[in-house]
């Protein structure tokens, strides 16, 4: 059982750590030009959709990941 729980931590940790990787990476030195005084503001928007979207997806691979240990704690 504890198995399940620290691989579940791991994988929630990992996640945490890539996407932080991916966000200062890639999302950091996006930059807009042309829209004048709204370039940064354009950018940001980017920015977040995309965090918000990142988001997301590790909460869904989190929540598959907890059904596949719960499920393999109950079947033993």
């Amino acid at each position: 059982m504890k198995s399940g729980l620290f691989g579940f931590l791991f994988a929630m940790w990992g996640l945490i750590i890539v996407g932080g990787g991916i966000i200062v990476t890639l999302l950091g030195p996006i930059s807009i030009s042309g829209f004048g005084d709204l370039d940064w503001f354009i950018a940001s928007v980017i920015k977040a959709i995309i965090a918000v979207i990142l988001v997301v997806v590790w909460i869904l691979i989190l929540s598959k990941l907890k059904n596949f240990i719960f499920k393999k704690e109950i079947n033993l």
